[in-house]
């Protein structure tokens, strides 16, 4: 089984914009970065994915892509991040994939074991996987078998959306709920939530919490 893990980047000047009156511009594009570098340092960790792709034309993810030997594809032309996945997945059909794995570029509380249990599951084929965000309601991460399945629909109340776009395929859609993928950070509240979590854990997402513990010492943060 050929997998392959697309994550869909914004360019690095608007990356988190929700974050914009609550921390600095500077840190905000740092945070961005940090939390893309920990989610594909996971991914590269998990045995059962053979290949990353990353969707930008940022300069910034496409240096940390290569450095981590992921392959770039670019997305200017694509208008949104529904868009950029779908030129993810043309990207991995031409290469032979057989499935994707569609992740975001701001959970780094990502955990190789969790996706590796996730790809071990055998839904049959085709399938339709569906991996909500904390609130219920959202889409965190897809898993597609054969890659084209289903399209993608990304944005708010995701997750209703992809069940009806499966249902109109005439698929089943599944629901799995994985605690490292259920925390992605747009919102004041979810980079609260995520500083919560990394105070009582250890190890996890190393060059995110490096970056907000030296911000909370230069005072940037509260």
């Amino acid at each position: 089984m050929i997998s392959f893990a697309i994550l869909p980047m914004k360019r690095s000047v608007m990356a988190k914009s929700r974050l914009d009156e609550y921390i600095p511009d500077s840190l905000r594009r740092a945070l961005a970065e940090a939390m893309f570098t920990d989610a594909l340092t996971a991914l590269t960790r998990c045995d059962l994915i053979s290949a990353n792709l990353v969707v930008t034309s940022d300069d910034l993810f496409i240096r940390t892509a290569e450095s981590h030997g992921a392959t770039v594809i670019d997305d200017s032309g694509s208008d949104s991040h529904s868009s950029a996945a779908m030129l993810g997945i043309k990207a991995a059909l031409e290469a032979g994939a057989d499935r994707v794995l569609l992740v975001p570029g701001d959970c780094p509380l990502l955990d190789p074991k969790e996706i590796t249990d996730l790809l071990t599951i055998e839904y049959g084929r085709p399938s339709f996987v569906i991996v909500p965000d904390r609130h219920g309601d959202g889409t965190n991460a897809l898993l597609i078998e054969p890659p084209d399945a289903v399209s993608p629909a990304f944005g708010p109340g995701s997750r209703a959306r992809h069940e009806a776009l499966a249902t109109d395929a005439g698929i089943t859609a599944r629901i799995e709920s994985l605690d490292s993928l259920a925390l992605d950070v747009d919102t004041p509240a979810d980079l609260a939530e995520l500083r919560e979590r990394l105070s009582n854990s250890h190890g996890a997402a190393a060059h995110t919490r490096g970056l907000l513990a030296q911000a909370t010492r230069a005072g940037a943060l509260d």
